[in-house]
C-alpha cells in the first residue's frame, strides 16, 4: 500500500498568501501529476487550520514582530504572520491543485497554545492528529511526502513518519516541494537523509 501525502499546499504558502514560500506555487503542477498518477494507493494533505489569535502568531504577543524569536508552550518558537486562520482563503488549498484526488484531509495547529509543524503531532508532541494510526491501519508500507514548507513542515512530518510509522519506507520527493531559506532547505534535507528518508525526486516516485 503506497500513500502520498501533500503538506500544506494552501494560498497562505503561495505568492500572494499570508506567509508565501519562494515559488510555492511551483509544486502544484508536480503534486497534480503525482495525484493523477496510478503509482498511489491513498492520497492525503494536511492543512494548516489555525484559530484567530494563534499563538505563533507575533501578533498574538504585544512588541513581537514577524520572524522574531519568541516563547510558545515553554519552547522557542518563530513568530508568524497571521495565517491560515480557519475558514479564510488563505487557509484554502491552492485552486489549482487536484483536490478531487485526494482521499484525507488532516488539519493540524488547532490549539492556540501550540504549534504543529508536523501533519502527525503537535510540536511539543503531547497531542498527535491520528494521521499515523490512519496509515498504520490502513497497511501503508510506503509513504512518499512533498509540499511547503521542506525546513519546516515537510520536514517535521517526514521525521515523525519514520519515528511513528515502524517498518514504513519514507521518501521526500524533492522537485515537488519548496522551503523558506536556502541554507535550512539544505539542513533539513540533509537532517531527513541522516534519519532514513529517502529523497527522490518526481520522476523517480512516477516510475
Amino acid at each position: 500500500m503506497k500513500a502520498l501525502l501533500l503538506i500544506d499546499i494552501q494560498n497562505g504558502f503561495c505568492p500572494g498568501g499570508n506567509l508565501p514560500v519562494p515559488d510555492g506555487n511551483r509544486v502544484v503542477p508536480v503534486a497534480n501529476r503525482l495525484i493523477d498518477s496510478d503509482k498511489y494507493d491513498m492520497v492525503l494533505a494536511s492543512q494548516d487550520w489555525h484559530p484567530a489569535g494563534h499563538g505563533s502568531f507575533a501578533s498574538a504577543h504585544p512588541g513581537k514582530k514577524p520572524f522574531e524569536m519568541g516563547i510558545l508552550s515553554g519552547k522557542r518558537q518563530m513568530m508568524w504572520p497571521d495565517h491560515c486562520v480557519q475558514n479564510t482563503e488563505d487557509a484554502m488549498l491552492h485552486p489549482e491543485l487536484n483536490a478531487d484526488g485526494i482521499d484525507f484531509i488532516q488539519q493540524k495547529g488547532q490549539n492556540p497554545a501550540v504549534d504543529s509543524y508536523s501533519a502527525f503531532r503537535d510540536n511539543d508532541h503531547t497531542a498527535f492528529t491520528g494521521l499515523a494510526t490512519h496509515l498504520l491501519a490502513e497497511g501503508v508500507t510506503q509513504l512518499d511526502l512533498c509540499g511547503l514548507a521542506t525546513d519546516y513542515c515537510v520536514k517535521f512530518s517526514a521525521l515523525d513518519a519514520v519515528e511513528m510509522l515502524p517498518g514504513v519506507k519514507v521518501r521526500f520527493i524533492e522537485d515537488a516541494s519548496r522551503g523558506i531559506d536556502p541554507a535550512g532547505v539544505e539542513a533539513a534535507i540533509d537532517e531527513m537523509r541522516t534519519r532514513g528518508v529517502a529523497i527522490i525526486d518526481s520522476k523517480e516516485a512516477l516510475a
